[in-house]
């Protein structure tokens, strides 16, 4: 299998999808942000109205996956997953 690159943005589309499912709530109701600390690693914040969701490097993770199995017909679990934080492109993922 080739290596697929996913842009930020299919990055936060994952999450919205993601987020929305489990939600119940229409996608264009959801807001995202990726962030990166040193620290704490890679994680997101999704806002659907007032309420905010913190979403773990797991959870993103389970986003992309399930992202890739919709958009792509890949099988998610067979496919090895990286996140990147690129100085120009911001947070990416390659699937291999």
């Amino acid at each position: 299998m080739e290596t697929i690159k996913l842009s930020e943005q299919e990055i936060i589309n994952s999450i919205c999808s993601l987020i929305s499912e489990q939600e119940q709530v229409h996608i264009s109701e959801i807001a995202v942000e990726l962030m990166y600390e040193d620290d704490e690693g890679y994680s997101a914040e999704a806002e659907i109205s007032t309420r905010t969701i913190f979403l773990t490097e797991a959870r993103m993770i389970e986003a992309i996956r399930a992202w890739l199995q919709t958009q792509y017909a890949i099988d998610p679990f067979s496919t090895s997953l990286q996140l990147e934080l690129d100085d120009e492109e911001g947070i990416i993922a390659y699937a291999k």
